[in-house]
Protein backbone atom coordinates (compact mmCIF):
# COMPACT_ATOMS: atom_id res chain seq x y z
CA UNK A 1 0.00 0.00 0.00
CA UNK A 2 2.89 2.13 0.87
CA UNK A 3 4.13 1.66 -2.19
CA UNK A 4 1.17 2.78 -4.04
CA UNK A 5 0.90 5.46 -2.49
CA UNK A 6 4.06 6.89 -3.31
CA UNK A 7 3.64 6.10 -6.86
CA UNK A 8 0.32 8.16 -7.24
CA UNK A 9 2.16 11.09 -4.84
CA UNK A 10 5.18 11.21 -7.47
CA UNK A 11 3.15 10.60 -10.61
CA UNK A 12 1.31 13.81 -9.49
CA UNK A 13 4.36 15.53 -8.46
CA UNK A 14 5.35 14.73 -11.94
CA UNK A 15 2.91 16.19 -13.62
CA UNK A 16 2.69 19.27 -11.40
CA UNK A 17 6.38 20.44 -11.64
CA UNK A 18 6.19 19.43 -15.86
CA UNK A 19 3.47 22.21 -15.51
CA UNK A 20 5.09 24.53 -13.89
CA UNK A 21 8.44 24.57 -15.63
CA UNK A 22 6.21 24.77 -19.11
CA UNK A 23 4.49 27.81 -18.17
CA UNK A 24 7.40 29.59 -17.20
CA UNK A 25 9.47 28.69 -20.32
CA UNK A 26 6.37 29.38 -22.51
CA UNK A 27 5.85 32.77 -20.55
CA UNK A 28 9.50 33.42 -20.07
CA UNK A 29 10.30 32.69 -24.15
CA UNK A 30 6.87 33.80 -25.45
CA UNK A 31 7.90 37.79 -24.88
CA UNK A 32 11.96 37.28 -24.21
CA UNK A 33 14.84 38.40 -26.37
CA UNK A 34 16.80 35.70 -27.63
CA UNK A 35 19.38 36.25 -24.70
CA UNK A 36 16.39 35.53 -21.84
CA UNK A 37 15.58 32.86 -24.24
CA UNK A 38 18.73 31.04 -23.95
CA UNK A 39 19.54 32.13 -20.48
CA UNK A 40 15.73 29.91 -19.36
CA UNK A 41 17.13 27.22 -21.18
CA UNK A 42 20.04 27.01 -19.85
CA UNK A 43 18.62 27.24 -16.22
CA UNK A 44 16.50 24.41 -17.48
CA UNK A 45 19.86 22.56 -18.29
CA UNK A 46 21.80 23.02 -14.99
CA UNK A 47 18.68 22.73 -13.12
CA UNK A 48 18.50 19.32 -14.62
CA UNK A 49 22.16 18.38 -13.63
CA UNK A 50 22.07 19.85 -10.27
CA UNK A 51 19.35 17.44 -9.62
CA UNK A 52 20.93 14.81 -10.77
CA UNK A 53 24.35 14.93 -9.27
CA UNK A 54 21.68 15.42 -5.59
CA UNK A 55 19.92 12.52 -6.36
CA UNK A 56 23.47 10.33 -7.37
CA UNK A 57 25.05 11.94 -4.27
CA UNK A 58 22.32 10.37 -2.21
CA UNK A 59 22.12 7.00 -2.86
CA UNK A 60 25.98 6.67 -2.31
CA UNK A 61 25.92 8.65 0.70
CA UNK A 62 26.66 6.40 4.10
CA UNK A 63 24.77 8.05 7.11
CA UNK A 64 27.81 7.46 9.60
CA UNK A 65 30.04 10.87 9.09
CA UNK A 66 26.40 12.57 9.19
CA UNK A 67 25.32 10.85 12.55
CA UNK A 68 28.89 12.69 14.02
CA UNK A 69 28.07 16.04 13.05
CA UNK A 70 24.22 15.73 13.94
CA UNK A 71 26.33 14.54 17.45
CA UNK A 72 28.19 17.97 17.02
CA UNK A 73 24.75 19.97 15.84
CA UNK A 74 25.91 20.80 12.76
CA UNK A 75 23.74 22.69 10.76
CA UNK A 76 22.23 20.23 8.38
CA UNK A 77 23.42 16.97 9.41
CA UNK A 78 20.19 15.78 10.77
CA UNK A 79 18.42 16.62 7.52
CA UNK A 80 20.86 14.74 5.46
CA UNK A 81 20.59 11.37 7.37
CA UNK A 82 16.44 12.04 6.49
CA UNK A 83 17.64 12.61 3.23
CA UNK A 84 19.78 9.40 3.12
CA UNK A 85 17.19 6.89 5.25
CA UNK A 86 14.73 8.04 1.91
CA UNK A 87 17.40 7.77 -0.60
CA UNK A 88 14.77 5.91 -2.91
CA UNK A 89 12.24 8.47 -3.23
CA UNK A 90 14.99 11.68 -2.77
CA UNK A 91 16.60 10.17 -5.83
CA UNK A 92 12.94 9.33 -7.80
CA UNK A 93 12.59 13.28 -7.10
CA UNK A 94 15.83 14.78 -7.99
CA UNK A 95 16.61 12.12 -10.76
CA UNK A 96 13.30 11.51 -12.24
CA UNK A 97 10.78 14.21 -11.99
CA UNK A 98 13.14 16.87 -12.07
CA UNK A 99 16.23 15.94 -13.74
CA UNK A 100 13.82 13.98 -16.70
CA UNK A 101 11.34 17.15 -17.02
CA UNK A 102 13.94 19.21 -16.99
CA UNK A 103 15.55 17.18 -20.31
CA UNK A 104 12.07 17.15 -21.25
CA UNK A 105 11.35 20.89 -21.27
CA UNK A 106 15.04 21.76 -22.20
CA UNK A 107 14.71 20.07 -25.14
CA UNK A 108 10.87 21.62 -26.30
CA UNK A 109 12.74 25.21 -25.15
CA UNK A 110 15.02 24.26 -27.78
CA UNK A 111 12.89 23.54 -30.55
CA UNK A 112 10.72 26.30 -29.78
CA UNK A 113 13.97 29.26 -29.66
CA UNK A 114 15.42 27.06 -33.15
CA UNK A 115 11.80 27.82 -34.84
CA UNK A 116 12.41 31.38 -33.64
CA UNK A 117 15.17 32.07 -35.01
CA UNK A 118 14.53 30.50 -38.34
CA UNK A 119 11.41 32.56 -38.43
CA UNK A 120 13.08 35.84 -37.55
CA UNK A 121 16.13 35.34 -39.78
CA UNK A 122 14.45 33.48 -43.05
CA UNK A 123 17.06 30.36 -41.86
CA UNK A 124 16.52 26.66 -42.29
CA UNK A 125 14.24 25.31 -39.71
CA UNK A 126 15.22 22.06 -39.71
CA UNK A 127 19.25 22.88 -39.75
CA UNK A 128 18.32 24.99 -36.61
CA UNK A 129 16.24 22.34 -34.60
CA UNK A 130 18.90 19.63 -35.03
CA UNK A 131 22.14 22.21 -34.57
CA UNK A 132 20.09 23.66 -31.18
CA UNK A 133 19.07 20.27 -29.76
CA UNK A 134 22.35 18.30 -30.69
CA UNK A 135 24.19 21.26 -28.55
CA UNK A 136 21.28 20.86 -25.57
CA UNK A 137 21.33 16.84 -25.51
CA UNK A 138 25.49 17.65 -25.52
CA UNK A 139 25.53 19.99 -22.57
CA UNK A 140 22.80 18.02 -20.14
CA UNK A 141 24.62 14.47 -21.13
CA UNK A 142 27.91 15.70 -20.90
CA UNK A 143 26.83 17.83 -17.87
CA UNK A 144 25.35 15.10 -16.18
CA UNK A 145 28.31 12.66 -16.47
CA UNK A 146 30.49 14.89 -15.11
CA UNK A 147 28.08 15.25 -12.36
CA UNK A 148 27.99 11.64 -11.46
CA UNK A 149 31.70 12.01 -11.26
CA UNK A 150 31.82 15.00 -8.81
CA UNK A 151 28.70 13.13 -6.78
CA UNK A 152 30.18 10.05 -6.26
CA UNK A 153 33.76 11.79 -5.09
CA UNK A 154 31.80 14.45 -2.99
CA UNK A 155 28.52 12.70 -1.63
CA UNK A 156 29.11 13.43 1.93
CA UNK A 157 29.89 17.57 0.97
CA UNK A 158 26.63 17.65 -1.29
CA UNK A 159 24.32 16.14 0.69
CA UNK A 160 25.85 18.11 4.12
CA UNK A 161 24.98 21.57 1.39
CA UNK A 162 21.13 20.21 0.89
CA UNK A 163 20.54 19.61 4.37
CA UNK A 164 22.08 22.91 5.55
CA UNK A 165 19.42 24.20 2.57
CA UNK A 166 16.62 22.32 3.73
CA UNK A 167 17.59 22.95 7.61
CA UNK A 168 16.78 26.94 6.60
CA UNK A 169 13.29 25.88 5.07
CA UNK A 170 9.92 26.56 7.34
CA UNK A 171 9.31 23.79 9.38
CA UNK A 172 6.34 22.39 7.44
CA UNK A 173 7.77 21.81 4.07
CA UNK A 174 10.48 19.69 6.05
CA UNK A 175 8.21 17.40 6.97
CA UNK A 176 6.56 16.39 3.98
Amino acid sequence: MENRSWIIRITLMSVAVSVVFTLVSDKVIGGAGYIASFLVLLVFVLLGIIFDVIGVAVTSAVEAPFHSMAAHKERGAVEAIRLIKNANKVSSVCNDVVGDISGIVSGTTAALIAARLANSFSLNELFLQLAVSAVVTGLMIGGKAAGKLFAMSKTTDIILRVGRIISILPKKSKER
